[in-house]
């Protein structure tokens, strides 16, 4: 089966938190969405019927995962990561980011700290804050339009006495790099060496671009298996964020019984019903469907870096070995955060993620792009980039 990602859907008018509050959150009006991470393409048919099927039934009473949804999700990772996963292995969650402020509530205390990686997606830095720890930031290092882990600064940072968590990106989001298996031992042997519990977010572990392949954390052997947790879901895959649909993997049955004492007192411990549907149906149907859009992303990134290097060849392009999110270098232009942030939105009439917010000085002079649309779409909000840019 062939699938339309040329296809536009006007999503307005559908409570988008992308579409339809754009305006409000950017202060101004006509704005294009390129900034939240989810997908302009409808999800797999087999979700949509799924969920239609479900629907139909009538009955939407309090539910709770049969074995059949760990099975799905095991077998998933099995099948595209090579990596298996005992079904008891897995806890359910409303979605990664309340995970991982339920982990820091979990394992850490106040005034501890929690290791980043910033320019890093930057609902990190707001739940470590907001749970009242410290952020301890390890720098990632810019080589050649490339990103590294700046080892020797992150053992020093993993010496810090309050340091008890480190949050790993991986892929990372937003510079899209797809860790190799040696860079993420090399973090996993610091991290168990100074006893500090690693919280892999692995949401954009399905969408690595040809030539690449994700090493999932727990997959290094058993002491990273049971000294990390892995954050998954089919949100960000399958574009079904809005479903609120997470997994937390985790082996070792302390990390659990902790976990579930919190998830108890919050009254959290079931999934959304249609999450669950839509999960097995996609992790069980949808992988033709992801080959395809891997190709289509593939074909947007090739397109934006083309169009950039004829017309507006100052904009460094971070190329992304994962994720639809593409991390661009205003740098040469000479702007201070406030005028980048309005040649974006007074003059291109863009909403991009601004490259400060995933942390700063790192993020200084970057935008972040999101490449999942129909090519329309893309091209148009590239053209407008480009007669923003042509007056400086």
């Amino acid at each position: 089966m062939k699938f339309d990602f040329d296809r536009v859907i006007d999503r307005t008018g559908t409570a988008s938190f992308k579409w339809d509050l754009v305006d409000g959150i950017f202060g101004g009006a006509g704005l294009l969405p390129l900034w939240v991470a989810d997908m302009d393409f409808e999800s797999p048919p087999e979700v949509v019927e799924a969920l239609v099927k479900r629907a139909r039934h009538g009955v939407y009473g309090y539910t709770a995962p049969m074995p059949e949804y760990y099975r799905a999700a095991a077998e998933w990772f099995e099948r595209r990561h090579a990596w298996r996963i005992a079904p008891e292995w897995i806890v359910t969650a409303p979605g990664v980011v309340p995970a991982l402020n339920l982990l820091i509530q979990t394992f850490t205390e106040p005034g501890d700290g929690v290791i980043v990686q910033q320019p890093v997606y930057y609902p990190f830095m707001r739940s470590i804050k907001n749970n009242g720890r410290k952020v301890i930031n390890n720098p990632l290092r810019l080589e050649e339009k490339v990103y590294r882990v700046d080892f020797d600064d992150l053992e020093q940072k993993a010496k810090d006495p309050s340091a008890r968590l480190m949050i790993l990106c991986s892929p990372h989001n937003p510079v899209g790099r797809v860790w190799t298996r040696e860079e993420l031992k090399r973090i996993g042997d610091i991290c168990l060496a100074h006893d500090i519990l690693v919280v892999s977010d692995e949401i954009h572990c399905d969408l690595t671009y040809r030539g690449y392949r994700h090493v999932p954390f727990g997959s290094l052997g058993r002491d990273y298996l049971m000294k990390s947790i892995t954050c998954t879901a089919p949100s960000k895959t399958f574009n079904l964020a809005g479903l609120q649909t997470a997994n937390l993997v985790m082996a070792a049955p302390d990390l659990r019984q902790r976990y579930a004492r919190t998830i108890d007192c919050l009254g959290l411990k079931w999934p959304n019903l249609f999450g669950a549907e839509a999960l097995i149906a996609a992790y069980r149907h949808g992988g033709a469907w992801l080959d395809q859009l891997m190709e289509y992303l593939a074909g947007n990134l090739a397109f934006l870096k083309d169009y950039i290097a004829a017309h507006m060849p100052r904009i460094g392009v971070i190329e992304p070995e994962a994720t639809y999110l593409v991390w661009l270098d205003f740098r040469d232009y000479g702007l201070d955060t406030e005028s980048l942030k309005r040649l974006m939105r007074d003059k291109a009439r863009l909403a991009l993620d601004d490259g400060y917010i995933f942390g700063s000085p790192e993020g200084d002079g970057f935008e972040r792009i999101n490449i999942a649309c129909p090519r329309s779409i893309l091209e148009e909000s590239l053209k407008r980039m480009r007669e923003a840019v042509a007056g400086l």
